[in-house]
């Protein structure tokens, strides 16, 4: 184990440029979100023959673009999308979670008491809608 860590420090030290990169995650399994940074060392081995290597938190690791897994539940199904997507809509959805302010006594407007005479209104008839155009002169 020791000689794959020496192997891969020897390798991360000889890096002809580093590339910062960052990705937003989404799992279609799950709908986890997440966000990584990564430095992208690129190196040239004996024979000429150029490689990266991407580093996460320190650690070598494969390219999250080859095939990446969820870090909930390890589905294969995941969308990568450009760095900030994940945590832009977790700030939206927290902006939208404000609590509603609690009520105090609710006034209800008193409404005065109907006569029951003004309770016998009249009952509209179609007829009587359409009574207007009915007297309209033609010109």
């Amino acid at each position: 184990m020791s000689e794959i860590a020496g192997q891969t420090a020897a390798l991360r030290s000889g890096a002809t440029a580093v590339v910062h990169e960052s990705y937003s995650f989404a799992c279609m399994r799950c709908g986890h979100g997440w966000e990584q940074s990564y430095e992208i060392e690129h190196h040239t081995d004996a024979d000429g023959h150029e490689f990266v290597i991407y580093v996460a938190d320190q650690q070598v690791v494969p390219s999250p673009l080859s095939r990446p897994a969820c870090q909930n539940c390890d589905g294969h199904v995941v969308r990568i999308m450009r760095a900030g997507q994940v945590s832009s809509v977790r700030d939206a959805a927290h902006r939208h979670q404000h609590r509603a302010p609690q009520a105090g006594p609710v006034e209800v407007p008193e409404v005065p008491e109907v006569p029951a005479q003004a309770e016998e209104r009249h009952h509209w008839q179609l007829s009587d809608l359409l009574h207007p155009f009915h007297h309209r002169k033609a010109s």
